[in-house]
């Protein structure tokens, strides 16, 4: 589904979690320095991006989505196959 057939909110919280991923990648430090993060400021990016979560599901399941569904490759083998089914003729008597 494109950003254009979400609601305000889904589209907001949709950018809430990429502004917030750029922000974690881009203070990432290099190995063997010091996080220019506190604990408390990680700590709350995960609780954030918790929220986000649990209200995109919910979001979601109003939709009529489960959490079943999820996205896959048009090449991607398929677990489930449609089977077309046709009555069969009626008999004469």
């Amino acid at each position: 589904m494109g950003i254009e057939g979400l609601s305000k909110e889904q589209r907001i919280l949709r950018v809430l979690r990429k502004v917030l991923g750029n922000i974690v990648k881009d203070t990432a430090p290099r190995p063997g320095e010091p996080h220019p993060l506190t604990e408390n400021t990680v700590r709350d990016i995960r609780d954030l991006f918790g929220l986000i979560a649990e209200r995109e599901k919910e979001l979601a399941e109003e939709a009529g989505f489960t959490s079943k569904e999820r996205p896959h490759f048009s090449d991607e083998p398929q677990s489930a196959h449609v089977l077309k089914l046709h009555k069969p003729p009626k008999k004469l008597n």
